[in-house]
């Protein structure tokens, strides 16, 4: 794991962000000398989009199609539109 202080890491950080995606390794981030930061590589997903994560998650209870409420309590309905 390599250590870089936080003024190079500005100076140079998307370079460095680059290098962690190209290499795997992580990059802690020093200030004063001590660590404050750690520069970890994402983990990739193994969905194409983001929603396939969801999949089979969702549970629907009743009818999704029907309105909440029935028509008549419907303010527009009774005609006190503000």
């Amino acid at each position: 794991m390599e250590t870089i202080n936080a003024s190079k890491f500005k100076a140079q950080c998307l370079a460095i962000l680059d290098e962690v995606s190209r290499t795997g390794e992580s990059v802690t981030i020093l200030k004063r000398g001590e660590p404050v930061a750690q520069l970890v590589p994402s983990v990739p997903s193994a969905a194409r989009y983001p929603q396939e994560e969801l999949f089979g998650t969702v549970v629907v209870h009743g009818d999704i199609m029907e309105p909440v409420l029935p028509a008549e309590d419907w303010d527009a309905v009774r005609g006190k539109l503000d």
